[in-house]
């Protein structure tokens, strides 16, 4: 289970620098989404993977620690309010310069000339 979840959060995280290198602005965010994802999996699995069992250290010789699932919750939130800032963001210079390519920001014109 662990190669699985390794594998699993490789692929996010190399699939996610592809799309950060992209030229364009919507590639980007999504990107940049995916790598919030990966390292919330990263995050939650420091966390023991273990199944069926509390995550209150008592009796139990293994536990769930609670502390990465807290953090988790909490970036999760934090990465849907950034991503949807993210993409108001692109629709708006898209919108003010015509293109959404980042490497060049210069303005087009109404019949589509730099």
């Amino acid at each position: 289970m662990e190669a699985l979840y390794a594998i699993t959060v490789g692929m996010l995280t190399a699939c996610s620098i592809y799309l950060i290198l992209r030229g364009r602005s919507f590639p980007i965010v999504i990107g940049i989404t995916m790598l919030s994802y990966a390292v919330n999996l990263f995050l939650f699995s420091t966390g023991r993977l273990v199944l069926n069992q509390l995550p209150i250290i008592g009796n139990q010789e293994n536990y769930t620690d609670p502390l990465p699932q807290a953090l988790v919750l909490t970036a999760i939130v934090i990465g849907f309010a950034m991503t949807a800032y993210s993409i108001i963001l692109a629709v708006r210079v898209r919108g003010e310069l015509g293109t959404d390519e980042v490497n060049d920001p210069s303005p087009v014109d109404d019949e589509g000339q730099r």
